[in-house]
């Protein structure tokens, strides 16, 4: 799972949003998302939909795929 970890930050920052914003979109504190990031704290499977939110496959951002179809 250190590849979700990395996608999360690595797409955030290029759609230039910071955590705090991030988790405001997702409904959880910013101390949460940055736990996300660090993999400190697994992500929930429902919080997945945010490959449909950076428009890459669940594939992609579990990192089971290095293949980004639709990515914006």
């Amino acid at each position: 799972m250190a590849e979700l970890r990395l996608r999360l930050r690595e797409l955030r920052e290029e759609n230039a949003l910071s955590q705090a914003e991030m988790a405001k979109k997702i409904v959880v504190s910013q101390q949460t998302y940055s736990r996300y990031e660090i993999h400190t704290t697994e992500i929930p499977l429902e919080k997945l939909w945010l490959a449909e939110y950076y428009r890459v496959t669940t594939d992609y951002l579990l990192g089971v795929s290095d293949k980004c179809r639709g990515r914006k």
